[in-house]
């Protein structure tokens, strides 16, 4: 612990100045502001990242009349979130052995210049493949946020900024599917992907001039060979959740042999990081019991907070008779309850430096907000369902950052990278198959149904899909939609009961979490990190550690340096 906690001063004596602890802390005492100048840079990044697949969904009928090919629409998102997730990871990794800035600036210039070729694209083939592009950088984005505010603010300290994450990817949910309808309208469809441009310069902008880090030099080389497998193990999984049940049925050779590949791949995988020097993935951070409860819970919150996103709007649309552009807006219960209680629970982790109650409240929330939701039926009113949308947006404020902080807290600095991709790549996949999974049921549901309350007719109304549009729905004879309608109340009672189930298992893993305190500022700590008063090598050091020398307070040392380039 002396060792860390010298550095600063060893460098201080390099410039030439005292490396007097007293100096070193008048040094860190602006840190606090020019930490919210950075946050303000990052939230712009945030909002780039959020917005894009909320702005370019609306335009996508318009994309396909001007393009064609019908056939090939899903790959204009598969191709995107095969890219994002298989990247999360590297980028993660890229991180920590070259440096935050360099690849984080690296990230946000390939999305951009995705974002412009898609923009420019002639025909669908063209777009898939700028959309991949695209995601490869998005995948840079959000890891890159995390580990930055990771690197720059200590845990303890973390949570204030909590609601301010929240609240902007709740305004890019609100606001998304407005401005790409707008957009689309009024300056065509090659403008979902240009508006990017604008808030991409601004955020190149202030990142360049506002964030100041360390320089890293890698000491290893770049695991190529773990990375091809963890991207080809990825990929498998994520085509399997998009095409089972939809382009192939589960019991497919396609399904079947996408299963297999990505198995042997991600067991490969898990092979080659026990040997490898510099490993894309360390094993290790896996062996702190906080950091793979986190994992967990942050797989199973994905999984049913994305499910409850794609069939809350249809429900919406098709028993509550509200228009595309109003069950947007009929989300705002949910959106606004989980962005006012995660500002609240980000506030009281700062004060108090106590987080476990959150994954326990969360959880239960979640559980009972996606029970309530189950008991929709087709005469529920939208004040009812709204306050039902708001026990779970509770829930999903209590969990939404507090597992990326908790993970975080549970790795050393130099792992803080792979931490927040891990985290992120975790939730990722745990939409991926809360979408597949919950989608199945219930479109399995809603056939079934149709065809017991509209015979033969309701069978040919959903043969194609099971779900319709508002238009469609319109056509449909008064018994067909009454039939339609009591079918969509049946899926997503089917849907939100599994839902709820799934959270029962978070709620088991949030009860082993342990109260490890959170590093940085506290009660006995005079400065932003601490002094040379032991306080934190005592009360702040973490119990539960990842590694062998991993311990809490091994962070500082970096973090000093940083407080004084920043």
């Amino acid at each position: 612990m002396a060792e860390i906690k010298k550095k600063p001063g060893e460098q201080a004596k390099q410039g030439g100045q005292s490396a007097d602890p007293p100096a070193d802390r008048t040094k860190e005492a602006p840190q606090p502001r020019s930490v919210r100048v950075v946050m303000l840079a990052l939230m712009v990044t945030i909002l780039l990242a959020m917005l894009d697949n909320m702005i370019v969904s609306p335009a996508m009928p318009t994309i396909v009349g001007d393009l064609g090919g019908m056939e090939h629409l899903s790959w204009v998102v598969t191709a995107y979130m095969l890219a994002t997730a298989a990247s999360t990871p590297i980028w993660g990794k890229l991180g920590d052995m070259y440096g935050r800035k360099g690849v984080f600036l690296t990230s946000i210039v390939i999305f951009l210049l995705g974002s412009v070729l898609s923009g420019m694209a002639q025909d669908m083939g063209q777009l898939i493949g700028f959309r991949a592009v695209q995601g490869l950088g998005a995948g840079g984005l959000m890891v890159g946020v995390m580990a930055i505010i990771g690197e720059l603010v200590t845990p303890r300290e973390r949570g204030k900024y909590m609601g301010m994450m929240t609240g902007v990817m709740a305004v890019a949910m609100i606001g998304g599917p407005l401005v790409g309808g707008t957009i689309t309208d009024h300056l065509g469809w090659r403008w979902a992907f240009y508006i990017n441009l604008p808030l991409g310069a601004v955020a190149l902008a202030m990142v360049t001039a506002v964030l100041h880090l360390p320089k890293k030099k890698a000491e290893g080389r770049i695991d190529y060979l773990g990375a091809a497998l963890l991207t080809v193990g990825i990929s498998s999984l994520v085509l399997v959740t998009t095409w089972g049940g939809t382009e192939y049925a589960w019991t497919s050779t396609v399904i079947m042999e996408l299963i297999a590949i990505g198995v042997v791949a991600l067991i490969s995988f898990v092979v080659v990081q026990k040997k490898a020097a510099e490993p894309i993935l360390p094993l290790h951070i896996f062996r702190s019991l906080n950091f793979t409860l986190m994992s967990v819970i942050g797989f199973l919150t994905g999984f049913v907070m994305f499910g409850a996103m794609l069939f809350l709007p249809l429900y919406q649309q098709a028993v509550q008779g509200a228009s595309a552009t109003n069950s947007g807006l009929l989300l705002l219960p949910m959106l606004l309850s989980m962005m006012v209680v995660s500002f609240f629970s980000g506030r009281f982790t700062t004060s108090t430096g106590k987080y476990k109650i959150f994954p326990i409240v969360g959880t239960v929330l979640m559980v009972l907000g996606l029970f309530l939701l189950s008991q929709m039926d087709t005469d529920t009113s939208r004040f009812t369902s709204g306050l039902y949308m708001a026990v779970l947006g509770a829930g999903m404020g209590c969990l939404m950052q507090i597992t990326m902080l908790v993970a975080q807290n549970s790795v050393e600095m130099k792992d803080m990278g792979v931490a927040s991709s891990s985290a992120t790549l975790f939730r990722t996949l745990g939409s991926s198959f809360g979408v597949a999974i919950m989608g199945a049921l219930f479109n399995h549901r809603v056939e079934d149904t149709m065809s017991e309350r509209a015979g033969e007719l309701g069978g040919k109304v959903t043969e194609q899909s099971a779900q319709l549009d508002a238009d469609s729905l319109r056509q449909l004879a008064a018994p067909v939609r009454d039939a339609y309608q009591h079918a969509v109340s049946a899926g997503t009672h089917s849907a939100f009961l599994l839902g709820s189930v799934i959270g029962v298992a978070a709620l088991i893993a949030a009860f082993f979490v342990k109260e490890v305190p959170l590093r940085g500022a506290g009660p006995k700590d005079s400065g932003p990190e601490g002094s040379d008063s032991g306080s934190s090598s005592g009360a702040e050091k973490p119990a539960d550690k990842p590694a062998e020398g991993a311990a809490g307070d091994a962070a500082p040392g970096p973090r000093d340096a940083v407080a004084e380039a920043v």
